[in-house]
């Protein structure tokens, strides 16, 4: 299996990275292209709103094509936007290359899942689509840091050129894939939105919305919190992504295990009071720790986050798939579209805080954000112990 899916996992890889990189090296790019830390800001609220509003968009007109054609569309297409990034001229320029990675990786992403399902034995889908993922967590192992290091050690440019060239091997490779259509019927525009609006399926989507603003509001300016808070280099905000990455792949396979043996709602209001917690330390240090103390403790915290933070996506596609059992691809697109949404209104609320001179602030905006995904979450949980209630007092037809 893993053969036959690698270069899917490739692709995954360079995405994941292209995506959350950018973190990593927003103050280089902001000082060479002469945009302030806020208005670089933007390049994350364009890829994630672009990703949101496209992804079930362009997987809709396109799934009647073959595998092979989606992929190596979606795949040549990130290659070429990623020089494209890497020659912009200036903001606007690059601004526009964002969304154009967002358009292809969006597409991409779900026909890479798409494939890895229809391309395996129905007992074996889990597992291949945990391999496809796989992808997305080894980049924020290896590729996030590695693109803040090779981007703060030799231009922000580099960084797109190395996702250019993991882009075309992956490209390279996917022209091996053997010929697979789509073997069952693919949902319209209109039936997905039909499930969205679902009170159940909107308030959990809500829930990951609004907890990834939070996050995101931090997570994209955390390079200039890191260097103002606890004095770190170039090396050293590196250093910290890294140590987030790997804490984050723990973190993934750890909410996964706890959701199948604890229960996904009661390991989701944990995860996101403990996240609320994490955030809630942050911003104490970044206001009031001592500064021989403030890079110790930012680091534990940094490592407390990825755990928790990661443990919460996979905990959360295990309650919408218990709420619409007979749409899971549905609802997982929509719940990937919900938290680019919530990328996007994050990397915005943070602009104005960092605009504001107001960086230290910055955790407080993911401790409210995540606090208030944990009220909803607590109503989402009521109203589901509510329904299952009912069904169980419900007389069985004669």
């Amino acid at each position: 299996m893993l053969t036959k899916l690698i270069w899917l996992m490739a692709g995954a890889f360079a995405i994941g990275t292209e995506g959350f990189v950018i973190a990593g090296i927003l103050p280089a790019v902001s000082r060479d292209l002469h945009v302030t830390i806020a208005q670089a800001g933007h390049l994350v609220m364009a890829f994630a709103f672009t990703y949101a509003i496209a992804a079930p968009v362009t997987a809709t007109l396109t799934a009647s094509w073959p595998f092979g054609r989606q992929l190596r569309l979606a795949m040549g297409g990130f290659t070429v936007a990623n020089v494209i990034a890497a020659l912009a001229p200036g903001f606007n320029a690059l601004l526009i290359a964002r969304v154009l990675l967002a358009l292809f990786a969006g597409l991409f992403m779900a026909a890479a899942g798409s494939y890895a399902a229809a391309s395996s034995e129905p007992s074996r889908r889990g597992r291949a689509l945990a391999l496809l993922y796989m992808g997305m967590t080894a980049a924020t192992v290896l590729g996030v840091p590695l693109g803040t290091w090779v981007g703060n050690s030799f231009g922000w440019r580099a960084t797109f050129w190395m996702i250019g060239l993991l882009s075309l091997v992956s490209l390279l490779g996917l022209t091996r894939l053997r010929p697979l259509t789509v073997p069952w019927p693919v949902p319209s525009l209109r039936e997905r939105l039909r499930i969205a609006a679902r009170p159940d399926v909107l308030m959990t989507l809500g829930v990951t919305l609004v907890c990834f603003a939070g996050i995101f509001g931090v997570y994209t300016y955390l390079s200039p919190l890191l260097r103002l808070v606890a004095g770190l280099s170039d090396d050293g905000v590196a250093l910290a992504l890294l140590s987030f990455g790997v804490c984050g792949a723990i973190g993934n396979l750890l909410g996964g295990h706890m959701a199948d043996r604890f229960g996904a709602l009661r390991v989701g209001g944990l995860a996101l009071a403990t996240l609320g917690a994490v955030q809630a330390g942050l911003a104490w240090v970044a206001h009031a720790a001592p500064p021989q103390v403030a890079v110790y403790l930012v680091f534990g915290l940094i490592m407390a986050w990825g755990v928790v933070g990661w443990s919460f996506p996979p905990v959360q596609q295990v309650t919408l798939v218990q709420q619409a059992p007979q749409a899971v691809s549905v609802v997982l697109s929509l719940n990937a579209s919900a938290m680019y949404f919530g990328i996007a209104l994050g990397a915005w609320v943070g602009s104005l805080v960092v605009a504001a001179d107001k960086v230290r602030s910055l955790p407080w905006v993911g401790a409210a954000g995540v606090f208030a995904a944990a009220g909803l979450a607590a109503v989402v949980r009521g109203r589901l112990r509510r329904a299952a209630r009912r069904a169980q007092a419900a007389p069985l037809p004669a």
